[in-house]
């Protein structure tokens, strides 16, 4: 399972849902959007104009949606 946190240093919505992952030992890339604005391209190719965004196994959830999240998860694991 891969799940990928679109994100920038200073959005608090960003440090909580990557606070949330941690607490419940998800793991997770983070893309930065602030140094890299590649990465910011890739958000709007999705269809969004702003962060967090999170990705799990290809399915994107906008803003801090800790139950989507989690059942994404549940989802891709059976």
């Amino acid at each position: 399972m891969a799940v990928v946190v679109y994100s920038k240093p200073h959005c608090i919505e960003c440090n909580v849902l990557k606070r949330f992952l941690m607490d419940y030992k998800i793991e997770f890339v983070v893309k930065d959007c602030g140094e890299n604005p590649a990465f910011l391209e890739e958000v709007t190719a999705m269809g969004f104009l702003g962060v967090p965004v999170t990705v799990v196994d290809g399915k994107p959830i906008y803003g801090l949606q800790p139950e989507a999240i989690l059942d994404a998860i549940k989802e891709t694991n059976g």
